[in-house]
């Protein structure tokens, strides 16, 4: 019931262009400021810089350009150039291959036929650079648009693109058989988004039991799935699940958010798993952030506790 409040609050807060601008002002002022835990910094160098550290550690990355629902056919096509300018940079710097982005950013609130041109756009330039393209999923109405969209890019001869599901959505299991039949790729995640009860779990139980079928049916029919979770338990499933079934561990991956669970990424590693960190940075990082408060209470405290302290600590996320 905690964690249902706490997004709740939360996503009511990510919505807010007071605090918006508040925490814009003052969010990412230095490094020790109480956002950098979560997300990497405003700009691609900073980005670059936190892919190369992490790469140090045996793990690879995803650079993970903040921002969704854009107003004007003017403003997609900036962040469309925003993204081929990320996917030159990426190039030129020799991190890992591998971005996303959410299909909003892109010009989907506003007409769906420019939304794919403009993703064409880049994944061309991703293709020729050899760069890997997630489409993240958003909230409940925008999901068979979203879907939709990566069919039709699919369709069209576009194998350098992924797509995102999520377990606390009741209609999931039919939309990873989807995906699945086409032989694309899948990260699954549990979902940050509020969702009424008509369409999505309301209770923690029912979206971790989701997540472990999911997670099943994509170690055994998935093409190289991403498993997405900072949950031990659910990482423990699907460990064991794996050798039960022998499947190799370079045969999926388990990703986790950049600032979160750093112990249990570095033990994954160390254990033989492929292990990616999602690097979120730019301008657009405050829904973003408010979004990962509400996913766990326990990363409120971490923040009050850095806003208290002129020099925070960076503990591990428990």
């Amino acid at each position: 019931m905690l964690d249902v409040v706490a997004k709740a609050v939360f996503s009511t807060l990510a919505a807010s262009a007071s605090l918006k601008r508040l925490a814009s002002r003052y969010g990412m002022r230095h490094e020790g400021s109480f956002a950098r835990r979560f997300v990497a910094g405003e700009t691609v160098p900073e980005a670059i810089d936190a892919a190369r550290v992490i790469e140090r550690q045996g793990l690879t990355v995803t650079l993970d350009l903040l921002g969704e629902s854009v107003g004007s056919t003017t403003a997609a096509a900036e962040a469309t150039g925003a993204y081929v300018r990320l996917i030159d940079e990426i190039a030129r710097a020799g991190v890992s291959r591998n971005i996303s982005l959410k299909l909003t950013q892109l010009g989907l609130d506003i007409d769906r036929a420019t939304t794919v041109d403009n993703l064409r756009r880049v994944l061309d330039l991703a293709g020729q650079a050899d760069v890997f393209v997630r489409i993240d999923m958003e909230n409940s109405p925008y999901i068979e648009q979203t879907l939709d969209t990566f069919e039709t890019v699919w369709t069209l001869g576009y194998r350098n693109a992924g797509v995102v599901i999520q377990s606390c959505l009741k209609r999931s299991e039919g939309d990873v058989r989807r995906i699945l039949a086409l032989g694309a790729r899948i990260r699954l995640v549990k979902g940050a988004y509020r969702e009424p009860p008509s369409v999505a779990f309301q209770q923690k139980s029912e979206v971790d039991a989701a997540f472990r079928d999911l997670t099943r049916l994509l170690l055994t029919e998935g093409t190289y799935p991403a498993i997405a979770t900072h949950d031990p338990d659910m990482i423990d499933a699907a460990r064991r699940f794996a050798k039960e079934r022998g499947v190799a561990p370079d045969k999926f991956e388990f990703q986790m958010l950049y600032g979160i669970r750093r112990d249990l990424q570095a033990s994954l590693a160390a254990d033989g798993y492929r292990m990616r960190v999602y690097v979120p940075f730019g301008t657009e990082w405050f829904p973003y952030f408010m979004r990962r408060l509400g996913e766990r209470p326990a990363n409120v405290a971490f923040v009050l506790r850095g806003i208290l302290s002129e020099s925070p600590k960076s503990p591990e996320s428990p």
